[in-house]
């Protein structure tokens, strides 16, 4: 386990053109951390993590932020917290024209992903 308890997150943001980046900040037993960086149009699919909690705290952009596998989305703009509960569905799409920045906190690390089908 690291001794080290502070990141800056801009370190993790890290620009990628063909989908959004993921960068794991750090991990333990008890959480998992990670740095996203969504550009303008891209999309974290919907998704479920069954065992556990996911929660974004937006740094900076915009998106829509699914919250059912019907697809209905809350806008999120930076300060905003998202809480996304133990199997409840969750993603984003960056609709604006900035790259939309967040930090996510799952917990515990072995919450599992499960990702929704492609809607048709």
């Amino acid at each position: 386990m690291t001794s080290r308890r502070i990141f800056p997150s801009a370190a993790y943001m890290t620009p990628a053109d063909d989908e959004p980046v993921r960068s794991v900040v750090v991990e333990t037993p008890e959480a998992v951390v990670v740095a996203w960086y969504v550009q303008p149009g891209q999309r974290i699919p919907a998704h479920v993590h069954p065992a556990g909690q996911d929660t974004w705290t937006v740094l900076s952009g915009q998106g829509l932020y699914q919250t059912d596998a019907a697809g209905d989305t809350r806008p999120l703009k930076p300060g905003d917290i998202a809480i996304a509960t133990p199997g409840s569905v969750h993603g984003v799409y960056n609709h604006g024209s900035e790259v939309l920045q967040f930090v996510s906190v799952v917990t515990p690390a072995a919450a599992g992903y499960e990702r929704l089908p492609a809607a048709d």
